[in-house]
C-alpha cells in the first residue's frame, strides 16, 4: 500500500513538473516575437574579427541563439550576396574582406546587441532582419526617393536600390510569420561615411538630414509603427553627424549614439590599425564592434524598453 501511494505521489509530482515546463515554453512562444530592423553600409555589415571572441562571448552567443533568429542579406562580391537565415551568428565574408582585414569570420552590431538583449529578456523571442552593403550612400543607393541622376552622382547607378530592397527583404521575412505573432520594436542604422566629403560634390552631405528624415518617416509609414524607435551610430564627417543630431532633435524616438574620439572616452570604438593598399583599413575591430553593439543595447534599453515589455 505504501509503495502504491509513493508511486502515485511521484507520478503527480512528475506531471506537475512537466506541466510547469510546458507552461514556461508556451509562455515563451506565445508572446509576440520582437523584430529589429538593421540597415546601413560596411560598418553595419560588420568587420569585427570573430576569432577574437572570448570563451565568455561564445557562451553568451550560444545562450542568445536560443531566442534570437537572424536573417541577413549582405554585401556581394559581384556574385551572389551573402545570406544568413538561421540563428544569431557570425559571418563568413567574401575573400576580399578576409584579405583586407586579416580575418576569417566577422560580426556586426547585431551580435552584442543581441547578446545583451537576450540577457535582459531571456523569456522573449526576437527576430533580427539586416540588409547592409558596403560603400553605399543615403543620397544614392539608400535614398527612398531614388533617381538615376542621384545614384550617378555617387557612382551607384549600377548598385541595388537599397531602400526598396531593404523593404522587400523585411516584408518577405515578415510574411513567413502569422500577422499577429510579431511586433517591430526598433531599427538600428550605421551609415554616413559615403555621404561625407566632397569627392562627389556637396549635395550628399548637404541633403543628409532631409534624406534621413524621409527614410525614417517612410519606414515608419510602411510598417505602420508611427513611433518606431530609430537608433543610429554617429559615423561620417562632422557635418553628416550634425545632420544626424538635427534629425534626432526634430523627430520623436530618434536617438544618435555619439562616439568618443579619444581612447579614454566612455564610448570609444577602436578601429583596425593596419594599412591596406597604402591606406588605413579604417573599420571597427573586435573591441570597437563589440562596443557598438553594447551601445545600441544601452541606448535602446534606457529609452525604449517599453516596446518590449509585452
Amino acid at each position: 500500500m505504501f509503495k502504491k501511494q509513493t508511486l502515485f505521489v511521484l507520478m503527480l509530482l512528475n506531471a506537475s513538473l512537466i506541466a510547469q515546463s510546458v507552461g514556461k515554453e508556451s509562455n515563451l512562444y506565445n508572446s509576440k516575437t520582437k523584430v529589429f530592423l538593421l540597415a546601413g553600409q560596411s560598418n553595419m555589415d560588420g568587420r569585427g574579427d570573430a576569432s577574437k571572441l572570448t570563451k565568455q562571448d561564445l557562451k553568451a552567443l550560444k545562450y542568445a541563439q536560443k531566442n534570437i533568429d537572424f536573417y541577413y542579406k549582405g554585401t556581394a562580391n559581384n556574385k551572389d550576396q551573402i545570406v544568413i537565415d538561421g540563428v544569431l551568428d557570425t559571418t563568413d565574408p567574401w575573400d576580399f574582406i578576409k584579405q583586407k582585414f586579416r580575418i576569417e569570420t566577422c560580426f556586426g552590431p547585431e551580435l552584442f546587441f543581441g547578446i545583451e538583449l537576450s540577457k535582459q529578456y531571456p523569456d522573449k523571442k526576437f527576430l533580427f532582419i539586416k540588409r547592409a552593403q558596403g560603400g553605399t550612400s543615403l543620397y544614392g543607393a539608400w535614398n527612398p526617393n531614388w533617381s538615376y541622376e542621384k545614384a550617378r552622382i555617387k557612382q551607384e547607378e549600377n548598385k541595388p536600390k537599397l531602400y526598396k530592397d531593404f523593404i522587400q527583404t523585411v516584408d518577405t521575412q515578415l510574411a513567413k510569420l502569422p500577422s499577429d505573432s510579431y511586433e517591430i520594436a526598433g531599427m538600428l542604422w550605421v551609415q554616413g561615411e559615403s555621404d561625407s566629403g566632397q569627392r562627389h560634390g556637396p549635395l550628399p552631405t548637404q541633403t543628409y538630414e532631409e534624406n534621413l528624415t524621409v527614410l525614417i518617416q517612410k519606414v515608419r509609414a510602411h510598417f505602420k509603427v508611427e513611433d518606431l524607435p530609430f537608433i543610429m551610430l554617429g559615423v561620417g564627417s562632422p557635418k553628416v553627424i550634425k545632420s544626424m543630431q538635427a534629425t534626432s532633435d526634430k523627430l520623436s524616438n530618434v536617438t544618435l549614439i555619439k562616439r568618443s574620439l579619444k581612447p579614454n572616452g566612455p564610448n570609444y570604438t577602436p578601429r583596425y590599425s593596419h594599412d591596406w593598399n597604402g591606406k588605413p583599413a579604417n573599420h571597427y575591430n573586435y573591441i570597437g564592434m563589440k562596443k557598438i553593439g553594447e551601445l545600441f543595447f544601452e541606448n535602446y534599453y534606457k529609452k525604449y524598453k517599453d516596446f518590449i515589455k509585452n
